[in-house]
């Protein structure tokens, strides 16, 4: 049952956090600028789009580049854990194929890594806003945590799928790069969701992502509590992908030893 593997996932914990402490160390190991970019990365990105949808191609959008960044350090932490999390199991096929351990370990604790960096750069998101002088109103920022919550169970849902799925189709690896990037321009992270044509609209219907980046730009661009059909639409669809991740993932370990 779930809540067997839960607990044992719990069990687990240290080995866990050892795995997320060695990732966080060892990702920019060897750089001349190190943990720095951290921050670098999303401001570096923020940058190019601040720059082609404000200035060449002019969205109008008041404060644009906070209107973007607000939207584009959550994005980053979904994508990363998709794609960057799809090889997890290969990269550790040793330790999978000679210990036991809940496979679950190495979802988790990639997905947490990547969770992480993402509370790190809000610091950088929150210094922008208080220097912009955009009000941080409390009960909106009371809602944050729940966001946070739902897009990393979200995360972990899809990871889990396709960490398993790559150790039978290796090429799933390669090809979640070009969908991420599809599903990046289907999400209302560069433009708003009223921009978007009506004939269009049923793919942001049907789009995990929408209600979750539309929660963040509330609370944090308009300062404003996100509507609570938009907040139970994304726990309830997190909650379900990640239910459903769990379960594939569960089916799919069994062949782990023998596919690797």
């Amino acid at each position: 049952m779930m809540t067997d593997r839960i607990r044992e996932l719990y069990a687990y914990r240290a080995m866990i956090h050892s795995l997320v402490k060695r990732d966080l160390k060892g990702r920019y190991k060897g750089s001349a600028l190190g943990f720095l970019w951290t921050f670098l990365n999303p401001l570096l990105q923020l940058a190019v789009y601040t720059m082609v949808f404000s200035v060449i191609m002019r969205s109008g959008i008041r404060d644009y580049y906070l209107f973007l960044f607000v939207a584009l350090i959550p994005w980053i932490f979904f994508s990363t854990s998709l794609t960057g999390g799809a090889g997890c199991i290969l990269a550790q096929q040793d330790m999978v194929k000679k210990i036991y351990f809940p496979r679950e370990v190495l979802p988790v604790s990639y997905v947490t890594s990547q969770f992480i960096n993402m509370l790190l750069s809000f610091l950088v998101i929150f210094a922008v806003l208080v220097l912009a002088r955009y009000p941080l109103r409390p009960l909106p920022l009371l809602c944050l945590p729940v966001v946070m919550a739902v897009e990393y169970g979200l995360a972990l849902g899809f990871t889990m799928v396709m960490s398993a799925a790559t150790v039978y189709l290796r090429d799933l690896e390669y090809v979640l790069g070009i969908l991420s990037m599809a599903w990046q321009f289907l999400t209302p992270i560069m433009y708003a969701l009223d921009q978007v044509p009506d004939q269009v609209r049923w793919i942001f219907a049907v789009n995990p992502m929408t209600n979750i980046i539309t929660a963040y730009r509330d609370i944090l661009y308009y300062g404003q509590v996100p509507k609570l059909k938009t907040l139970l639409s994304a726990f309830l669809i997190g909650v379900l992908l990640l239910s459903a991740g769990w379960r594939i993932f569960e089916r799919l370990q069994k062949r782990f030893a023998e596919e690797l």
